[in-house]
């Protein structure tokens, strides 16, 4: 299945799906979206890393940022914040530039690892859109993280395509719905921007009617 351009979804939404479900149609299907230090920091190092008039070339290395990528089978589009592309006899050609060059992917994060893989499945849906563009592999990328100014290799697994496949495969299904699915309340919840949109007290299984009525006699 092809999906048609104008269903695409962001390619950076999947992080959020994987960190929350209820956080990503927060975001992409209702259009809210607050800021904090977190969403503010990560911005601003996003954006010195993608700035798409840079381009370098250092021997056998080539540097693009910003570079538009988009999947019409897994329907989803964006930009990777840097792509490496490597001088290698069974590479790909690219318009400008001689010789043959192999895709390298490098995302980066302003924080550093997290316990869940929602870098991981970002950085490896990137690989996936440039394969199809480019008609070639893309075997492995990496996660570059402000807090250790650091690069993690990632290996892009049958696994980790699976996972990709199947969240973006339930991403669409809930865009079309217009659905904004329920959260699991947990100590992510704390670092949520959307925490006083979401408000996840109320997923506790509460009466939403105490809780209003208990929040307007704490104004009293």
């Amino acid at each position: 299945m092809k999906y048609r351009e104008e269903d695409y979804l962001q390619l950076s939404g999947l992080q959020h799906f994987a960190f929350c479900r209820r956080q990503w149609a927060l975001i992409h299907i209702e259009n809210q979206w607050l800021e904090n230090l977190r969403t503010v920091e990560g911005e601003l190092f996003h954006r010195r890393a993608h700035d798409p008039q840079q381009r370098e070339r250092r021997g056998n290395l080539l540097i693009l940022r910003g570079l538009p990528v988009a999947c019409a089978r897994l329907g989803v589009s964006g930009k990777c914040d840097v792509v490496e592309f490597h001088a290698c006899a069974d590479g790909v050609s690219i318009q400008g530039e001689t010789g043959l060059w192999r895709p390298y992917p490098v995302e980066y994060k302003s924080g550093g690892a997290k316990a869940y893989q929602a870098d991981a499945l970002q950085l490896c849906a990137q690989a996936m859109c440039l394969e199809e563009m480019l008609c070639c592999a893309v075997p492995e990328g990496a996660l570059f993280y402000g807090d250790t100014r650091r690069r993690v290799a990632v290996l892009f697994s049958e696994d980790l395509r699976n996972q990709v496949s199947a969240m973006l495969e339930e991403m669409h299904q809930l865009f079309r719905r217009g659905h904004t699915p329920r959260g699991k309340p947990s100590k992510s919840c704390n670092a949520c921007s959307l925490k006083e949109v979401c408000l996840p007290s109320l997923m506790r299984g509460r009466d939403v009617r105490a809780y209003l009525a208990k929040a307007m006699e704490e104004e009293e």
